[in-house]
């Protein structure tokens, strides 16, 4: 049974912190066995976070500063090697593992409320 296939309550929802969010650094993580870029992003009242996300297939670092992207604020720090994620950033997942970032199509309040 894969997650889809479970049902959660709406009280498991909303215990789920998804925020709007722009990043501000991006730089490749060395070292790991997926590449993956480290990511300093601005969730406006909330602070900046940290994370990790495996985005070198789709997009460069370059590529990456100034975007508006969607993720969850609410998770324990993760550590990966040396470094510490501290949010995860959604996005969907291609045929080939790629990922392609969620992202809001009108420029929005960092730390905005997703729904």
């Amino acid at each position: 049974m894969n997650s889809a296939d479970k049902t959660i309550s709406w009280e498991d929802f909303e215990k789920i912190a998804i925020r709007s969010g722009t990043i501000l650094t991006a730089e490749l993580l060395e070292g790991l066995r997926k590449p993956a870029v480290k990511l300093d992003i601005d969730f406006g009242s909330l602070g900046i976070k940290k994370s990790s996300a495996q985005l070198t297939c789709l997009y460069s670092p370059e590529d990456l500063i100034g975007k508006q992207i969607v993720a969850v604020v609410n998770f324990p720090p993760k550590q990966i090697r040396n470094f510490f994620s501290e949010c995860l950033v959604l996005g969907v997942y291609g045929n080939d593992g790629e990922v392609t970032l969620l992202s809001v199509d009108k420029l929005v309040h960092d730390g905005s409320v997703i729904g």
